[in-house]
């Protein structure tokens, strides 16, 4: 199984480009089904989870092409299997996104129940109940949700989130954009990537208001066209590699991103003392963040966006183990995202954890050690950790990382960091270890 390797203690400097993010190329995939014309992509991610689901896609019969500059052309012309199965599904919970555009498009689809970090319960209820409020019937046995729309065609509903999901918004906003008639969504996800997604299906033919706000309005349309589609920046990447700058004591410039897309997470990065500029040169905008000196402590809520994002409460707590004083991290989003917390503690971090919320006293230095990463984002905090710590952090199952950081070890080296890879001989005679989350 692989390993990342960092000596740490070495301060990062440079610029480092945003990739495209993650959380907003999945649903811009599942979106090629709604259409039988060719969909054209740009700025998608060279990443385990964009392999899995472009897998997915041509598991369905599409036809599908990716360069090795981020560029994805999606056919779903000739696809005639809308399933989605578990050797797939398995691997992340974002393949459940398929399950709206297949009803709309084919007025069938079975999908199994989806895998994914193991960072707490994450169903589909709300999925499945929209669906049914649009005429859908859904049964979910052995493993499987298996789907129908005996009408032909779903049909325009008033849906109400019982609480706040991005993709079961993302979901639903797909199945209503070739539904009869209107739908509203209302207590849906304002998140950057939600809108990326209506501005995409706009480019299609949709018809999408309201899109960033909590009450969003689709009215369907008899079909979908082709169309070029680009992927905007991943602000969790973006605000990974500030932060890294800051937790090694450099300066780091982060380009082609907006700022407006990490208000939340740099308001905060002020708050604890750390240089922040933002700008534009050229017509790309960028945001730099400089240290000067050791944090101070801040407290963080995480919150559906606008608020502190739940993505970046792993690394934050990383930045905040070295800080001075004692912060409060409160998680509100998931039950159990503090799987990091024992890892950090081993490289020489003082948190204490009560139920939701963790304490972070800092320390003036974390120091090198063995860690296992347990999910993409607590992950991400071990490498900040490790480039803060002095001597050796070695981070394994680091298939997590794979799964949301493009080249992270390239484009960390090039700030300055000591780091690599270690890809051990795999023994013919041993079972290999399969990456299930």
């Amino acid at each position: 199984m692989d390993s990342i390797i960092i000596q740490g203690g070495r301060p990062l400097n440079g610029s480092v480009e945003a990739s495209g993010a993650k959380n907003a190329a999945l649903p811009l995939l599942a979106a090629a089904i709604l259409t039988d014309q060719p969909v054209e992509y740009h700025r998608m991610p060279h990443l385990r989870d964009i392999t899995t689901m472009i897998t997915l896609l041509a598991n369905q019969g599409a036809d599908v092409s990716m360069d090795d500059q981020g560029r994805v052309r999606v056919d779903t012309s000739s696809s005639n299997n809308p399933e989605a199965p578990y050797e797939l599904v398995k691997t992340m919970r974002a393949s459940a996104l398929v399950l709206g555009p297949l009803l709309a498009r084919f007025g069938r689809a079975r999908v199994s129940l989806p895998g994914g970090c193991a960072i707490g319960a994450r169903p589909m209820d709300m999925h499945l109940k929209g669906l049914e409020t649009m005429g859908a019937v859904i049964r979910v046995e052995h493993g499987y949700v298996d789907a129908t729309v005996p009408a032909g065609r779903l049909h325009g509903a008033r849906i109400a989130f019982d609480k706040v999901t991005v993709t079961g918004t993302e979901n639903l906003m797909m199945a209503a954009a070739l539904a009869d008639g209107e739908t509203i969504l209302e207590n849906a996800a304002r998140e950057p990537e939600v809108v990326n997604l209506a501005d995409s299906l706009r480019k299609m033919g949709a018809d999408i208001k309201g899109d960033g706000s909590s009450k969003i309005t689709i009215l369907g349309v008899s079909s979908l066209a082709g169309a070029e589609l680009s992927v905007i920046a991943d602000r969790i990447e973006a605000a990974t590699y500030l932060a890294a700058g800051l937790i090694s004591g450099g300066d780091v410039t982060v380009r082609k991103i907006e700022a407006d897309l990490l208000d939340a997470f740099l308001a905060r990065l002020r708050d604890a003392g750390a240089g922040v500029e933002v700008g534009e040169t050229d017509g790309e905008s960028w945001i730099r963040c400089k240290s000067n000196g050791r944090l101070n402590s801040v407290n963080i809520e995480t919150s559906p966006h606008p608020g502190f994002p739940t993505d970046l409460q792993a690394q934050f707590m990383a930045l905040m183990c070295i800080a001075s004083g004692s912060s409060v991290i409160r998680e509100t989003i998931f039950e159990n995202r503090f799987m990091h917390v024992q890892e950090l503690r081993r490289l020489g971090a003082r948190i204490v954890l009560n139920g939701n919320t963790a304490v972070v006293e800092g320390v003036a230095e974390l120091s090198g050690a063995p860690v296992m990463a347990t999910d993409l984002r607590a992950s991400a905090s071990l490498v900040l950790a490790g480039l803060a710590a002095q001597g050796e952090t070695v981070i394994s199952r680091v298939y997590h990382i794979d799964r949301g950081y493009e080249r992270i070890e390239e484009k960390l080296g090039a700030l300055g960091a000591s780091i690599r890879r270690n890809t051990p001989h795999t023994d013919m005679f041993r079972r290999p270890d399969i990456a299930t989350d």
